[in-house]
């Protein structure tokens, strides 16, 4: 696994450190679990702290705006300090965001914990794949990353369910309290498992342009932009959908949200073994999947059952996005990857903007039925385009 040097790990190449891929997982966990908890305690969090619902909400704004611009930054800014107290400081940053939230006396040190948090999701995504890469051999990247990202599944599944539930009973600042903890035991099990890893590639601003100036580069971010703003365009409305056009009670939306977290881990785990066969095919047939589910859920237009069961594929086929592309940049620019994974994390922000953005745009004027006729076929464009040329081949800067 790893040798040590006065008492710190350092890593072995080519044998794989699954402890420290399980520590990143924790931070992701971590980190997705305080992402999401807004949206469950929204309105007890307004209450207390005299603001509105709005103004609460944009804690969740503060976050993603925070972490698209630590997506493109951190890599440069840290380019000289060892990876290992690099991603040792963003669970540090986790632990101190999720305190300050839960002791905001008022608005601004609550957007104050919330940019925090913005910056340790935003840097800790945009070195994932980079770090990966280098604790387990080419061979078992997929399968690395697949683990990695069933933190995501599992924040998914328990996060705003769990946060609503305990927030009756403990309060929203105690289960801020909870979640802080979750950064202290994501920095307890990394500090013991995560090697040291020097800084690697140029990690400048210059850098960043000239990866993206790649052959290819802009065509698959582009393509990744509009998987994500599909997909959080019909995530985002999946409720008012389940609600007016298949008629499903409040629990009932519960029960099949629940479905689709349970199937969105799964598939992190079934598109470790696809990628393992190609990468091409699987990204290609995730957002073919989701288009396809989107327009049978138009088409039955009130069966339950069926759309039970057609949001689980769907949360099944979403739970190899990430992977897949997360995938995509380890092998197309091998030797800038963190800078490639600050691309990656900017353009899935962009196509969450922009999903929640249009999708309110379209239901105002056509409801849930034409926010996911169009998505659903968003979906289905970026997979022809990701077909048409999407390249998979590393490419070096000239």
């Amino acid at each position: 696994m790893s040798n040590t040097i006065n008492g710190t790990p350092v890593l072995v190449q080519n044998v794989p450190a699954w402890g420290a891929v399980i520590a990143m997982t924790l931070g992701v966990f971590g980190l997705v679990t305080a992402e999401f908890l807004p949206a469950s305690l929204l309105t007890p969090m307004a209450s207390d702290l005299s603001i509105t619902e709005g103004m609460a909400g944009q804690a969740v704004s503060a976050t993603a705006i925070f972490a698209v611009i630590a997506s493109l930054l951190i890599a440069t800014v840290t380019r000289r300090i060892d990876r290992r107290y690099v991603l040792l400081g963003f669970s540090m940053l986790l632990t101190i965001s999720n305190v300050l939230v839960a002791l905001a006396p008022n608005f601004v040190l609550l957007m104050t914990g919330r940019v925090l948090l913005g910056i340790a999701l935003g840097g800790f995504w945009t070195m994932a794949a980079a770090t990966v890469m280098r604790l387990v051999p080419d061979k078992s990247i997929p399968r690395a990353l697949a683990i990695l990202f069933s933190g995501v599944s599992a924040a998914t599944i328990f996060a705003a369910p769990l946060g609503s539930y305990l927030g009756g009973i403990i309060g929203w600042r105690n289960v801020f309290l909870l979640a802080s903890l979750l950064g202290v035991l994501a920095l307890v099990v990394q500090f013991a498992t995560l090697p040291r890893m020097p800084p690697r590639g140029r990690a400048t601003l210059r850098t960043l342009i000239a990866v993206m100036n790649r052959p290819r580069m802009k065509f698959g971010l582009f393509a990744l932009v509009l998987i994500f703003t599909g997909h959080f365009a019909l995530f985002t409305y999946v409720r008012p959908f389940l609600e007016s056009v298949t008629g499903v009670a409040t629990a009932g939306v519960s029960g099949i949200l629940l479905g689709f977290g349970v199937a969105n881990f799964i598939g992190t785990y079934i598109a470790g073994a696809l990628i393992a066969r190609s990468l091409r095919l699987t990204l290609t047939i995730m957002p073919l999947i989701i288009g396809l589910a989107g327009i049978g859920m138009v088409s039955i237009q009130g069966a339950v059952a069926p759309t039970a069961v057609l949001v689980a594929i769907w949360g099944m086929a979403f739970g190899g996005v990430p992977v897949a592309w997360s995938t995509w940049i380890t092998r197309s620019v091998p030797d800038e990857a963190e800078s490639g994974g600050g691309l990656l994390v900017a353009a899935i922000q962009i196509g969450i903007a922009a999903g929640a953005a249009a999708g309110g745009f379209v239901f105002d004027v056509s409801g849930a039925l034409g926010v996911f006729t169009i998505s659903a076929l968003i979906l289905l464009a970026s997979a022809f385009i990701v077909t048409l040329g999407l390249r998979i081949s590393p490419v070096e800067i000239k």
